[in-house]
């Protein structure tokens, strides 16, 4: 829902409602752990708290499944909505990235060890 369904002094919003608001997150407690994981920045500094408040053309950044999604805040809602609704709410101006993994590598030589 746009932002005018919502009282015109409401400048900022609770990272973790704005996360779940716009379907980054499947659920406002998902949202709050990403950000006490350090996996969102909001401009280009890290939120470690769900209580960081957003506001509108901030630039955030969230690591999630794998992903880095850049979105800028376009606009608030006032409850959760549809997906097509979602995605009025930011601008995602880059492709999402995928992020790479180290390559797994064993601790122990398998040759040299020998059970006890």
């Amino acid at each position: 829902m746009p932002a005018d369904a919502l009282d015109r002094s409401v400048n900022a919003l609770r990272l973790d409602k704005y996360l779940w608001f716009a379907r980054m997150a499947r659920t406002r407690s998902a949202a709050a752990r990403l950000c006490a994981d350090g996996k969102v920045t909001v401009g280009g500094s890290t939120a470690l708290k769900p209580h960081h408040r957003v506001r509108i053309g901030d630039w955030i950044a969230i690591e999630n499944g794998g992903m880095r999604r850049r979105i800028r805040v376009l606009d608030f809602a006032a409850w959760r909505g549809n997906p097509a609704a979602a995605r009025l709410l930011y601008d995602e101006p880059a492709p999402v990235e995928r992020l790479t993994r180290e390559p797994w590598t064993p601790l122990l030589d398998e040759e040299s060890w020998e059970p006890a």
